[in-house]
């Protein structure tokens, strides 16, 4: 798909229909599109545990209401004891390095047609409390993946956007 398309036309789905599940292909595609993200130094800090089983979707539910019945979550996290600490030590690469390969994911997903919503809707601490993941990684963001149920389209607001003036300053 082209990309300014592509940008222009993703949406968040909150609805899923819950008899498609999307092919190991088009996970693999997804996948290899977050692997290749850009990470401060490559350091490639970030994990994805992909979720399909109903056990680990029961899980989600536990955590989030927000999985919209979507048969495949990823969550994406960053081991924050392998990241980038910037001059003045107020801040790592972790989370920015993890949102860009989140992004990747969220935009190979609508290159390979399936849709998805990104979920911010839980606490960080509880998803990691109820997966039993490493000590040493951070919950960054759980993304649903699926395809839309019948009449499930973007928000009436999907389109509306301000003007550049008022989120760009050029100095």
């Amino acid at each position: 798909m082209e990309f300014s398309k592509l940008v222009k036309d993703r949406y968040s789905c909150k609805k899923f229909d819950t008899t498609k599940s999307v092919s190991k292909e088009k996970i693999e595609a997804i996948l290899k599109a977050g692997q290749v993200a850009p990470t401060a130094k490559n350091l490639q800090e970030q994990h994805v545990y992909v979720l399909e089983s109903s056990e680990s979707l029961a899980k989600v539910d536990e955590c989030t209401p927000c999985r919209y019945g979507a048969g495949t979550v990823l969550m994406v996290c960053f081991d924050k004891n392998n990241v980038f600490t910037y001059p003045g030590s107020s801040r790592t690469s972790g989370a920015e390095d993890a949102t860009i390969v989140a992004t990747h994911l969220m935009l190979a997903a609508a290159n390979e047609g399936v849709d998805s919503c990104w979920l911010n809707c839980f606490n960080p601490e509880k998803v990691h409390e109820t997966f039993r993941l490493p000590e040493n990684e951070e919950v960054l963001m759980l993304l649903d993946l699926g395809y839309a149920a019948e009449g499930t389209g973007p928000l009436p607001n999907h389109t509306s956007r301000k003007p550049l003036s008022e989120t760009v300053t050029y100095l």
